[in-house]
């Protein structure tokens, strides 16, 4: 095991956070008891925040970022895990309070580790990603709430362009499901409806708050990556009985609404935690990932960076201009 690697690591002087690609040695790595060669990580809001020091989500610097990666077991003092294993982390606040997949080397618990499907590289594994992952479990949660394939109507996707949204747009086209895609971008509409979008809504629609508590019935259920006013009017605009996965507070973690879509409509709001989610839901939803998910139309959603300009994106896709997946080729 080669005893250096490289590392794209984040210091902080005042309130200004710069990054730059270093080098580093073994010792230097947090605790854990398997040490992965890392392969591939990728790019999330979260990680955007972390490379321009907002949210208050790191606290120690100097840090590595990056809130997941797949790669292969080098090392391990758990029997569970031997050297070869293929192995994704997501979530466990990895990439925040502990270095991150923005390094050639993680040292992690192996608690925290998955072995990834026979079907799915390290490169999908990071294609679908933290924004796959949290996609499956809001389409999990839909469905232990009652969810299938021949609903009549349609499943709204809120943040549609985005990596949650990209992925839960292919998965549930895939399964069947008629998908309304809503986007602030209409240049996305190609891209969503090559990914299996059946119609794509103007965000505007959905941006002003409505004049009552209710509004028309609309969509039959709902995964939200939005927040704020969206989920307001998505709560409003819901059919009887039917659920919201919230998945993300991209705009707002302010909420106005009231009660009454929940006890006139029977309105399901359901949390999806990505963070501190349960092993055995992990397992299982990688599995799913593995089963439902179409390789082919993943790729369609997938832009390659490397450590050297992973930086480059962070604004971009904080600003929502980013499209689909950004994946780290952390070797490149």
């Amino acid at each position: 095991m080669p005893d250096t690697f490289e590392a794209l690591v984040l210091n902080k002087n005042g309130d200004t956070v710069t990054s730059s690609v270093e080098r580093f040695g073994l010792v230097d790595l947090p605790e854990g008891d398997v040490v992965i060669t890392v392969e591939y990580s990728t790019l999330n809001y979260k990680d955007g925040l972390i490379l321009n020091g907002l949210g208050g989500l790191v606290r120690n610097y100097p840090h590595v970022p990056g809130v997941d990666c797949s790669g292969i077991v080098a090392s391990s003092d758990n029997p569970e895990f031997k050297s070869g294993d293929r192995v994704v982390l997501n979530g466990w606040r990895f990439g925040e309070i502990c270095w991150g997949g923005y390094a050639q080397k993680a040292r992690v618990k192996s608690s925290q580790l998955i072995k990834l499907p026979n079907n799915i590289s390290t490169r999908q594994a990071m294609a679908i990603g933290t924004a796959g992952y949290t996609a499956m479990l809001g389409i999990m949660a839909l469905e232990d709430h009652g969810l299938t394939p021949d609903v009549d109507g349609e499943v709204l996707i809120t943040g549609a362009a985005g990596g949650v949204g990209s992925i839960s747009t292919v998965i549930l086209a895939q399964l069947g499901y008629q998908v309304a895609a809503l986007t602030g971008r209409s240049e996305a509409s190609d891209y969503l409806k090559v990914l299996g979008a059946s119609s794509v809504i103007n965000r505007k629609e959905l941006e002003q708050l409505p004049k009552g508590p209710l509004a028309t019935e609309r969509w039959v259920a709902a995964i939200d990556s939005v927040g704020g006013v969206i989920l307001a009017n998505l709560l409003a605009s819901m059919k009887y009985h039917s659920s919201v996965a919230s998945v993300g507070l991209a705009a707002s973690a302010k909420l106005e609404t009231t009660v009454v879509p929940f006890i006139i409509r029977g309105i399901n709001l359901l949390g999806i935690d990505s963070v501190m989610c349960p092993k055995d839901r992990r397992v299982l939803a990688w599995e799913r990932l593995s089963k439902d998910l179409p390789q082919e139309k993943l790729e369609k959603t997938v832009t390659i960076a490397n450590l050297a300009t992973i930086a480059e994106y962070a604004d971009d896709i904080l600003a929502g201009k980013v499209q689909g997946r950004v994946v780290v080729d952390v070797n490149a």
